[in-house]
């Protein structure tokens, strides 16, 4: 079979430039095209020699539907926004579609749902193979220690990261919820200050940290009297995310469209 030609959307960025690396580095995969934002000053510059792999004789374009039709799939950690736009485009085009975007609310889910009708696509929170067998584990742990255990999350970002909780954090909520049985929405504690009584029984709470360079630290307090059990995970580089996502479109490639996850990827998920 042909190397899968992958097109990365937000080509310029940090996380651009990690896709573009791991790409490079890894078997049955190139890169077919870079993709910015109007009025990008990377326009023009050829995609490899901006990530710093050398030249690949892709130059990085502002236009994704050429570069959608001639592809086998997207990477795509941009904005909520233009991830559901670039969903539409990998529906037209009946390709597959990598989302690591974070921050994305009811609306933009539903319309990445509604895509997948057409398109195959993995979206995760966190890409990391690591962080998703964490999740995994979490499930288990919340499902067999049950109620007597509260559950604690803490995460830690860099100074510019705009969403909270990370995307990461939800997703380790998510799954401490199914093993729980409970809807996280109706469950969560996103905030304390002031007084605020006493913890509500069967709650999952959240703890955002911000500052410095930090890629991503996150733990999962399960508190019980007497005894405390700590899951944790530190991404110590975004390589780790990058290579995670050229996995999940290679585990994509072929498949019927639908919605999956990097649990599905990694032959984990319950369903």
């Amino acid at each position: 079979m042909s190397d899968m030609r992958l097109v990365v959307v937000g080509a310029g960025g940090r996380m651009g430039q990690a896709l573009v690396r791991a790409i490079h580095d890894m078997e049955g995969v190139a890169v077919s095209a870079g993709v910015e934002r109007p009025g990008s000053p990377h326009l023009g510059r050829d995609v490899g020699e901006l990530a710093g792999v050398g030249p690949l004789g892709v130059a990085i374009g502002c236009d994704p539907l050429p570069a959608f039709a001639a592809a086998d799939g997207v990477l795509d950690f941009t904005s909520p926004k233009a991830t559901v736009e670039f969903a539409g485009y990998a529906a037209q085009a009946r390709i597959v579609h990598v989302i690591g975007t974070t921050g994305c609310g009811p609306d933009e889910d539903a319309a990445i749902a509604a895509a997948a009708r057409h398109a195959t696509i993995v979206k995760s929170g966190n890409m990391s193979l690591g962080v998703n067998l964490l999740g995994a584990l979490v499930r288990q742990a919340a499902r067999a220690l049950g109620p007597d255990f509260d559950i604690e999350i803490l995460e830690m970002h860099h100074r510019h990261k705009v969403d909270a909780p990370s995307g990461t954090a939800l997703l380790l909520g998510e799954q401490a919820a199914q093993g729980r049985g409970i809807d996280l929405a109706e469950h969560s504690v996103r905030s304390r200050d002031g007084h605020t009584g006493p913890r509500p029984e069967g709650s999952i709470g959240f703890a955002t940290l911000r500052g410095g360079s930090v890629i991503g630290e996150h733990e999962v307090v399960f508190a019980g009297e007497g005894e405390r059990i700590v899951l944790s995970h530190i991404a110590e580089n975004r390589t780790i995310f990058a290579r995670g996502a050229v996995r999940a479109a290679l585990w994509a490639r072929g498949r019927k469209p639908g919605l999956f996850s990097m649990l599905d990827v990694l032959g984990i998920a319950d369903r």
